[in-house]
């Protein structure tokens, strides 16, 4: 459960998606384990990645830290502190210190996808200066502590992947294997949620949805399964998975259109 920005955490959110998880036949091994539980693993991550030297304090402000060049997700940081706070500074965030090499992976919907950290992201934040660890680097250790080795996950992440890839090389963490789905997006092309206004998963007819779904990710469930329980539609959907016939796009519009 990811709950790493405790001020913006509002009760009962999480039970909430649990409870939703459930409804639509979505169920998981174990315990659920919360981020906001795992500071100590976050700090001895921290710790050894300043005992290997792939870790620097930085006293930039936001403002200052937007200073440079203009990368993949915005402005990147300059470096004023990669190699020493400035005098007279203190220390209010954590940064990696990214190099020149290639990140590549060869993404199992997405293809081959190749980040250049240096160029496209910059040096970027693994504490934040309220201190909160940064989600690239919690997901990192939360993956190796159990045992993760495949992840599938919507394609807005995909940029992502590259730092959590080179963090997890700055630990010596397995190797894992990545498939991004297109998500879907609305008809001005805004990734369905909340913030846009989108309308909530229904508790009516769920086996509808999860079949619209699949259609959506190139399946092809029969028309008999719309009417089914969730339980065996997911069942239909584990023993006839096609990765090939996903969409090998970033996004999917309602009405089915690739985009």
């Amino acid at each position: 459960m990811d709950d790493l920005d405790t001020p913006r955490v509002i009760a009962g959110v999480d039970t909430h998606i649990l409870d939703t998880l459930r409804a639509f036949g979505l169920v998981w091994d174990g315990d659920v384990m919360y981020q906001s539980t795992r500071g100590v693993a976050y700090a001895e991550a921290l710790r050894e990645l300043y005992r290997r030297g792939h870790v620097f304090d930085c006293a930039c402000s936001r403002r200052e830290a937007q200073s440079g060049a203009v990368g993949i997700e915005g402005p990147i940081y300059p470096g004023t502190c990669r190699n020493g706070i400035p005098s007279g500074r203190e220390p209010r965030s954590v940064r990696i210190r990214v190099n020149a090499n290639p990140v590549t992976l060869e993404d199992g919907i997405q293809g081959r996808y190749t980040q250049y950290l240096t160029r496209d992201v910059g040096d970027f934040v693994l504490r934040r200066a309220d201190g909160i660890t940064a989600y690239q680097l919690a997901t990192v250790v939360d993956d190796a502590y159990q045992g993760v080795t495949e992840i599938v996950r919507g394609a807005d992440l995909l940029s992502s992947t590259p730092r959590q890839i080179f963090i997890g090389r700055c630990l010596a963490t397995g190797a894992i294997d990545y498939a991004h789905v297109p998500i879907i997006v609305d008809a001005l092309g805004a990734k369905l949620g909340k913030s846009q206004g989108a309308a909530a998963l229904s508790a009516r007819n769920i086996p509808a949805q999860l079949w619209r779904c699949l259609m959506l990710l190139g399946q092809a469930p029969s028309d008999s399964l719309r009417d089914t329980t969730p339980s065996r539609l997911l069942r239909w959907a584990v023993d006839n998975w096609d990765c090939g016939a996903v969409p090998r796009q970033a996004a999917i519009s309602l009405d089915g259109t690739v985009l």
